[in-house]
């Protein structure tokens, strides 16, 4: 799989807590430490952050600054919450043609 399909693969999976859609399935919420730790040499071959942001920025997607009040579901607005708490490093991540919404896009 490219890498915006194995993206969208583990964001529906209820496998990963680590990494969520935010704002109503249009962009892609991920709690850096958690992530780090339960995805990135397991599902991607980096191990390194620096490489995974590297990849969304060569797909395309922007980094986003999230308001956590503006969540369009409670599981969302819950998880995001959850993650700000911790006091754990929330990226946000949006890419007009990557949506929950539309995987045909894909």
């Amino acid at each position: 799989l490219c890498f915006p399909q194995r993206l969208w693969k583990i964001l529906e999976s209820s496998e990963f807590r680590s990494i969520w859609w935010g704002v109503g399935g249009t962009c892609v919420a991920i709690n850096e430490e958690l992530f780090q730790q339960e995805v990135l040499g397991r599902v991607f071959s980096t191990q390194k952050m620096k490489s995974f942001i590297r990849q969304l920025n060569t797909y395309g997607f922007t980094k986003v600054y999230q308001d956590f009040q503006s969540s369009a579901s409670l599981p969302e607005f819950l998880a995001e919450e959850a993650a700000a708490s911790s006091h754990s490093k929330v990226l946000y991540y949006y890419n007009p043609s990557f949506s929950r919404e539309r995987p045909q896009l894909l």
